[in-house]
């Protein structure tokens, strides 16, 4: 496969309704939010879901979720030492093994850091691998409101069952609406480094437009968080016609309301600011 060649810029624009779509374990699971109150979901939520979609397509992926673990190795360093145990002592043959065999890795890039444990002190591997394939946290568009309910078992999963234990009561959090967008790009340099092709970013294309795919959970129940838009623009060289920035700012999207905050879709104006020579391929899902 030939390695990419053109820079490529995206966005996608999807909605949030009465779910959790990124529980900070430091403020109780609430949903995230900024100090203005925008709500965040973290870039690393973001890969998790687009690895998850990747290895459903039939990708090898390295940084895989016990949940949806496709091989016997339980720990990083575990599946890394199985693959690559060949190529371990060298950074370049790691590298390139590494790239070729996992997906996540060539896209994303990985930092293996692994203490050797029978060579003695200071043996080890500590290579890092720089990938093409960048994307930011998503952010609403406007402050978003979040609503806790407290919540009861009927069975006490605890105690000697005569009365309640502490384990009965809890909390659940959820974002009523919000509209989030998030940004992305791949650089062919990087690409040329790991062997990233032009087919690999075909499939997270792909696997970015499914991203809320067999996603659901109790916080996030199925349809509360939809794909509204995509946009992919592939530029016509390595370095592109314009900076990523410039061509994430023409990505315009503007509330209808002033004075309230926003309840639905329908509340917002998307619209794209024309880039002469650059025009993006436009997904919805």
């Amino acid at each position: 496969m030939a390695v990419l060649e053109k820079k490529i810029d995206f966005a996608l624009v999807f909605n949030v309704k009465n779910a959790n779509p990124n529980g900070d374990p430091l403020s109780g699971n609430m949903p995230r939010t900024t100090i203005e109150g925008i709500g965040e979901l973290s870039d690393v939520c973001l890969k998790r879901k687009i690895r998850d979609r990747l290895q459903e397509m039939g990708e090898n992926i390295f940084v895989q979720s016990d949940d949806n673990r496709k091989d016997d190795y339980k720990t990083l360093k575990d599946r890394a030492t199985g693959e690559l145990k060949d190529a371990m002592k060298e950074a370049k043959k790691l590298t390139e093994k590494a790239c070729k065999t996992w997906i996540d890795v060539r896209s994303f890039g990985q930092l293996f850091a692994f203490k050797g444990e029978s060579e003695g002190k200071g043996s080890g591997v500590s290579v890092g691998i720089r990938g093409p394939v960048t994307i930011q946290s998503a952010f609403s568009c406007d402050p978003v409101n979040v609503t806790s309910i407290q919540i009861t078992k009927s069975v006490s999963g605890e105690g000697d069952g005569t009365k309640k234990a502490s384990d009965t009561m809890g909390m659940k959090h959820r974002v009523d609406f919000g509209l989030y967008v998030t940004y992305g790009s791949i650089n062919p340099q990087l690409a040329t480094k790991t062997g990233f092709s032009y087919e690999d970013a075909q499939k997270i294309k792909e696997a970015i437009l499914h991203i809320f795919d067999n996603d659901a959970s109790s916080a996030r129940p199925e349809g509360s968080m939809e794909v509204i838009q995509f946009y992919w623009w592939e530029h016509s060289s390595k370095s592109g016609q314009y900076s990523s920035a410039k061509v994430h700012r023409s990505l315009k999207i503007t509330s209808k309301k002033e004075s309230e905050r926003p309840q639905s879709i329908s509340d917002y104006d998307i619209a794209l600011e024309p880039l002469a020579g650059l025009k993006p391929e436009i997904l919805t899902y």
